[in-house]
């Protein structure tokens, strides 16, 4: 009987020490999280080498991850890709009494899910990622309280809510279930986790300013967080492309000439690619150009050459050279790269469409007003197109891009009113044009449902969002059809 009570109080224990948070494995992981990456390794190769066997898989594996998505490096994929099966059959042979078990198995899977994406690697990061949200699923029914399931549970549930509707079928036939604010909920939860917090808070932030619409308390938040980790270089970029994608590039800018930098740190190559689109949306041409050659220069992967090689298109485009100067970099578009990600993707079009039929007078006019407009410039935005009226344009999509530009630097420039007729213009030009979709009908619409919804008017609000969502087949369908059904959420 002796033997038997020893033994129940010394198999929980060894199960405890599989997945056991050392101080030496948490400050590891705080140091990948940091993107020191070799100092991490270095921490953990001074712990006992049998000691806590299912976190370090976790952490050997974060590392890889963290180190193939910043240098997107093919060889370096293919050579490391065979250890997602090693880890995830060591982790099998681990007692599956501990709820860590599924939860480092689904970690291992969406790292994988998401280099398997930026290689290219579409079908297997789906698999991964559907037995990624089973595994957490079935944690969460079995041990509802423990809250590391919940942030990477809740970003699945943001993914899957964030879906097209022509896709939702196949999500709820493989038994995915989810949703935004669901997810977002999830994610609140996840925060108050001493191990996953800071990065549940970081992808809730993520998710507002991609998924939704971001607020001033959140850009507050945002720069709060950045400023209590000044050593962490993962927060100053993902910070960054957070106020870029907001339209705050010079909040952006701060950030990346504050990161901290040195040879603990990963390099991160994508940083020039960002600069260069700052510098860009500045006007700045010459600034801009170097940095997006000094990427190309430095970066060893196929993702973003396309789009590199256009923004050097338009800095010499848009800085005057002759087009015997600029057009080379539309040529090596098409002859570099990958059409992997969007950016790329919209690079190619631009590069066919140019390439083909050139460009019209005034199409430098809207793209330096597009540039600045996107990065927040908008004094600049509004003093290059205010010489002009939408008769100086040729062809019913430049005239539509004219009134939506217009309107949405008005609108940023907290003049709703001014900005209505412009909306509204660009949403009749586009329906009248038949021979392709146009955005700029659905991003009207979009805008008109916030502007309606800021001035309580709910009837409006929710006519313009389902306007912008009977929208067919146009370029930002996904992301506009995401942020409508969350407008209409919110009514």
């Amino acid at each position: 009987m002796r033997l038997v009570f020893l033994l129940l109080l010394i198999v929980p224990f060894a199960q405890a020490q599989d997945f056991a948070w050392t101080p030496g494995l948490q400050r590891a992981f705080g140091q990948m999280q940091q993107l020191q990456v070799q100092p991490a390794r270095q921490t953990i190769a001074r712990e006992p080498a049998t000691q806590s066997p299912g976190i370090r898989l976790f952490l050997d594996d974060y590392a890889d991850m963290l180190t193939l998505t910043t240098s997107d490096n093919d060889a370096l994929f293919a050579d490391l890709s065979k250890r997602e099966d090693e880890r995830l059959d060591a982790l099998k042979k681990l007692p599956d009494s501990s709820p860590w078990q599924r939860v480092m198995q689904a970690e291992i899977r969406l790292h994988w899910a998401f280099c398997k994406l930026k290689f290219g690697k579409e079908v297997s990061a789906s698999w991964d990622v559907i037995k990624a949200y089973r595994l957490l699923s079935d944690n969460q029914k079995q041990y509802p309280d423990f809250l590391p399931t919940y942030k990477s549970l809740g970003t699945l549930y943001v993914m899957i809510g964030s879906v097209p509707e022509s896709y939702a079928w196949v999500a709820r036939l493989l038994g995915l279930t989810g949703g935004v604010t669901q997810g977002q909920q999830m994610l609140i939860r996840a925060r108050q986790d001493p191990v996953f917090g800071l990065e549940a808070q970081l992808i809730d932030l993520m998710v507002r300013a991609y998924v939704l619409t971001i607020s001033p308390a959140d850009e507050q938040a945002l720069r709060q967080l950045v400023a209590r980790h000044p050593d962490n270089l993962l927060l100053h970029f993902f910070g960054a492309t957070i106020e870029q994608k907001s339209g705050h590039s010079e909040q952006a800018l701060a950030y990346l000439t504050s990161r901290p930098t040195g040879l603990a740190y990963l390099p991160l190559p994508i940083v020039d690619n960002i600069l260069g689109d700052i510098y860009l949306q500045k006007g700045q041409y010459a600034t801009a150009d170097v940095h997006f050659a000094r990427f190309l220069t430095s970066y060893q992967g196929q993702n973003f050459r396309k789009d590199s090689q256009y923004k050097r298109f338009l800095c010499h485009w848009l800085a005057g050279y002759p087009d015997s100067q600029s057009r080379p970099f539309l040529e090596r578009v098409l002859s570099s790269g990958r059409t992997t990600v969007e950016s790329d993707k919209a690079a190619q079009r631009f590069a066919e469409t140019y390439l083909k039929h050139g460009a019209t007078p005034n199409q430098p006019v809207l793209m330096r007003a597009r540039l600045a407009s996107d990065g927040g410039f908008l004094d600049s935005a509004l003093a290059y197109l205010r010489p002009y009226t939408e008769a100086r344009f040729v062809g019913l999509p430049e005239k539509a891009e004219f009134n939506y530009r217009m309107g949405r630097i008005l609108q940023r420039r907290t003049q709703p009113d001014a900005a209505i007729p412009y909306f509204i213009r660009a949403m009749a030009l586009s329906d009248a044009y038949d021979e392709a979709p146009l955005s700029f009908g659905a991003s009207s619409a979009l805008q008109l449902g916030y502007i309606y919804k800021q001035k309580n008017d709910r009837t409006k609000a929710r006519s313009f969002f389902q306007k912008a969502l009977a929208q067919k087949h146009h370029e930002y369908k996904n992301s506009i059809d995401n942020k409508a059904r969350a407008g209409l959420s919110g009514l």
